[in-house]
């Protein structure tokens, strides 16, 4: 099995670890002594990024991901809101778990000459307890009444899955993987961001030049503009090394319900700086595009590459929503009628319809809105 497909998502809108210690935080002892909330909400990220304290959202979200229940030391329920989409810990799918013992053996191979000591860590803890965890889930037809979703048993407790599943592991950063990523231009320098505003304006067809054009596939949809290329290769690397490494994806979707891809969030352990400065970088290079929009959330999926389908039919509560592919090349290729990439429907629901039925009843949209 191989979850190789990467989907980094950026939604802007107007509204406004280590072995010994995983969340050693650059904390103070004064962070300490000051409230944090169990969960930050978009509009505490909106609030930072409109100053583009980039600094003090970073400070904010890590000590918060650093008090949950993600770090093996910390004695805490999650957030409701973390379960109740799929984060939580007394429950998980088999294509989740074996998306989590793929990595534990990513890690392994790498800790063996970086790091002898996590890698025992990793081969007589981890990789055994997800192994036999894995022995134990039923086949998807059984799991119907829980949508393939399935409970941990007091077996799997005594197994010690309470210790390492959906924990902060292994938590890297982009200063440690490279030091001088800051001293480099995030977005591809050779990118016409006027022209691709342009065209996000449905005028790219008043005599732009065909290299001016290269940029942007033409789609000829004002609101929809495709980018080839758009990050640095120094960039790319970076950020898919960091989505390869970091224990961070705690989310597992109902299979039968929604297919199989896990899913990691800003305000669940994915805030690493250079996400946050990507962020900005787009903000600044299409004020245009952006003007009066900051950052309201970020997530990044991995799909699972043995299951014929993606995310179903859905709409994303934005005004402008970057969708960013980092899988390398030949992972989101079409293949035998499925595979990569993303449909964009320009269809409009009702301003009667709620955001909850048309984000989630797939059913619905399609014959309402899609069908001839």
């Amino acid at each position: 099995m191989t979850i190789d497909a990467l989907l980094l998502i950026l939604i802007v809108s107007a509204t406004a670890v280590l072995f010994v210690d995983p969340f050693a935080t650059s904390s103070t002892p004064a962070d300490d002594e000051l409230f944090f909330p169990p969960l930050a909400d978009s509009s505490d990220i909106s609030y930072f990024f409109g100053n583009y304290d980039l600094d003090g959202l970073h400070w904010a979200l890590t000590n918060i991901f650093a008090r949950s229940a993600r770090n093996p030391n910390v004695s805490k329920e999650l957030p409701q809101e973390l379960v109740a989409r799929g984060g939580g810990v007394t429950y998980t799918s088999e294509y989740k778990l074996k998306h989590d013992l793929a990595q534990a053996q990513y890690l392994l191979k790498y800790f063996k000459s970086k790091d002898p000591e996590r890698a025992v860590y990793f081969e007589s803890k981890v990789i055994p307890i997800y192994e036999k965890v894995l022995a134990n889930i039923p086949p998807l037809d059984k799991l119907e009444k829980t949508k393939g979703l399935y409970a941990f048993t007091k077996e799997d407790y005594s197994l010690g899955i309470a210790d390492v599943y959906n924990k902060g592991l292994f938590m890297t950063t982009a200063d440690e993987l490279d030091p001088n990523w800051r001293q480099h231009e995030l977005l591809n320098e050779q990118l016409n961001f006027d022209a691709i505003q342009k065209e996000w304006f449905g005028n790219n067809a008043a005599g732009y030049s065909n290299e001016e054009m290269s940029t942007a596939a033409s789609s000829l949809i004002p609101g929809v503009v495709v980018i080839d290329n758009l990050l640095d290769q120094r960039t790319l690397s970076l950020i898919r090394e960091l989505l390869l490494k970091n224990t961070w994806w705690y989310q597992t979707k109902t299979p039968l319900e929604f297919g199989k891809y896990v899913g990691s969030y800003i305000d669940d352990g994915m805030h690493d700086p250079v996400l946050l400065e990507l962020a900005k970088e787009l903000h600044t290079k299409m004020p245009r595009i952006m003007n009066g929009h900051h950052l309201k959330y970020m997530w990044a999926y991995k799909y699972d590459s043995e299951w014929e389908s993606g995310i179903n039919l859905h709409a994303d509560e934005a005004a402008v929503n970057v969708n960013i592919w980092i899988s390398t090349e030949g992972a989101d290729l079409q293949e035998d009628d499925y595979g990569g990439g993303l449909v964009v429907y320009t269809a409009k629901p009702k301003l009667s319809w709620d955001f909850q039925s048309y984000n989630t009843n797939t059913d619905f949209v399609r014959k309402e809105l899609l069908e001839p």
